[in-house]
């Protein structure tokens, strides 16, 4: 949102890198009285699929974005603020590939 507001739709090309591969699951038990009768605890505990996530590796490219020169600035600023939506500890690196033509 921050791209388009600042740089417009038309100058930046953003692409998120891991694809959420790993399935999650759950395995659904009842706290409440009389579970005991209808859940069968550990048996069969492989569990439904509860939603995906994404394995990631230190050092790994979580977002990344295509941008003019002159528009690097507010790119930097987009993933400085895309950081904070992510657990743990990122770094924004500014490549020497610049641009859309190689």
């Amino acid at each position: 949102k921050y791209m388009i507001t600042n740089a417009g739709r038309d100058f930046f090309h953003i692409r998120i890198r891991p694809h959420p591969y790993h399935v999650l699951r759950i395995n659904k038990t009842l706290s409440c009285a009389g579970a005991d009768r209808l859940s069968t605890g550990m048996r069969g505990a492989f569990g439904k699929a509860y939603g995906t996530a994404a394995r990631v590796k230190i050092g790994q490219v979580l977002i990344s974005i295509r941008t003019k020169e002159e528009k690097i600035e507010i790119a930097a600023e987009a993933l400085r603020r895309a950081k904070f939506k992510f657990a743990g500890r990122q770094k924004v690196h500014v490549s020497s590939k610049m641009g859309f033509t190689p």
